[in-house]
Parts: C-alpha cells; sequence; structure tokens
C-alpha cells in the first residue's frame, strides 16, 4: 500500500516539475511541503533544484521542524510549520521566486500590503466567486533570522482578514492550500496577477 509520505513526495516532485516550467523556480529557490500526520511533513532538503527533485530530496519533519531523518530540510522550514499550526485545514505550501514578486516589492518599498482589486483572478482563491473584491496581501521584510520572520508572520495572519498568500520583499511567495492542487492553483493565479501590477507599473511609466 503506498503510504502518505510516498504520495507527498510524488505531488512534491510533480509540484517542483510544474513551477520550474513556469520560471518560477531559479536555481535552488523555493521550497515545498505537505502535511502526511498529525505532527509531520515532508518538505524538500536543502539547496535541492526544485525542477530536478528525487525522492532523496524530500525528508520528513515536524511541525516544530525538527529533522525525522538524517538529511537537512529546507532553511525556511518554520515558515512551513507555522501556516499548518494556524491553519489545520491546509495540507501544502509552496514558496516561490519570482521577477514579478522581487520587483514589485522592492518598487513599493515600506508598503505592507500590495492590493490585488478586479482581477477575475481572484477566483481561484477561496471563497471568493466574483472579480469584484479586493485582497491584501501582507508584504515582509526579507531577513535571514526565520525565528524572528516566523514571528511577525503570525502575528499578521493571526490578526487580518484570512488569505492564501503573502509575500516577502524581494524575495518571493508563500501560498497554501487544502491540498497541492489548490497550492499550485493560488500559486500560478497570484503570480499572473503579479506579473499584470508589475506590467501595469511599466506602462504607466
Amino acid at each position: 500500500m503506498t503510504s502518505l509520505y510516498d504520495i507527498a513526495v510524488q505531488e512534491i516532485i510533480g509540484a517542483g516539475n510544474r513551477l520550474d516550467a513556469l520560471n518560477l523556480a531559479p536555481a535552488t529557490s523555493g521550497n515545498y511541503s505537505v502535511r502526511t500526520g498529525v505532527n509531520e511533513m515532508a518538505i524538500t532538503v536543502s539547496g535541492a533544484h526544485k525542477g530536478h527533485l528525487s525522492p532523496e530530496q524530500i525528508m520528513r519533519a515536524d511541525l516544530d521542524g525538527k529533522p525525522l531523518e538524517g538529511k537537512k530540510p529546507s532553511a525556511e522550514t518554520l515558515l512551513h510549520c507555522l501556516i499548518y499550526k494556524l491553519y489545520p485545514e491546509i495540507n501544502a505550501v509552496l514558496h516561490t521566486h519570482s521577477v514579478a514578486c522581487s520587483v514589485l516589492t522592492r518598487v513599493i518599498a515600506g508598503s505592507k500590503f500590495l492590493e490585488l482589486k478586479g482581477y477575475e483572478m481572484l477566483k481561484a482563491y477561496p471563497d471568493i466567486d466574483t472579480h469584484d473584491v479586493t485582497v491584501r496581501l501582507p508584504i515582509f521584510e526579507n531577513t535571514q533570522d526565520m525565528q524572528e520572520l516566523s514571528s511577525r508572520v503570525e502575528e499578521v495572519l493571526s490578526s487580518k482578514p484570512k488569505t492564501p498568500a503573502y509575500l516577502i520583499r524581494g524575495h518571493g511567495i508563500y501560498g497554501w492550500g487544502a491540498d497541492m492542487a489548490e497550492a499550485l492553483r493560488i500559486i500560478e493565479a497570484t503570480e499572473m496577477m503579479l506579473n499584470c501590477e508589475m506590467h501595469s507599473m511599466q506602462i504607466k511609466g
């Protein structure tokens, strides 16, 4: 019988192939995970190219970020743990890097949110069935201190209207879903809208 972990490994490899094809996994950037139990997840190891993942580059960790085998998890494992703890219904988390996210969040330096308004693609987000809505994605300052960043993310996500994604300035997007298919949909929709925002700024000059 195929285990939940084995299924998660294949889902993560598939996500890596998809996101790499969309130019959302340059070099060894990003990290992906799937919840595999009450206190366990499968997560990509540190330093792996996400478009060329093998099962050996995915590992078990608990939801405190502690490795459950002799491998080194992504440096941003705590950010995955936080989402799983905040939202029991969430079972997949994806972190991507893109030109649009890096450029936009640097251009609007100082802004704590990015507004997405009027896009048909907003209907890719859970519980949204119209384009006539505004979603404010939180933006966090980048840091190498994951404990500190995790605390800031928790504070905002716990107190603001629920969104399925947030941005790290000059860095990338975190998006999540009830399963891998939903997490991929969130990431792809968000990246598309960020590209629209970036091109709109370029046209307006």
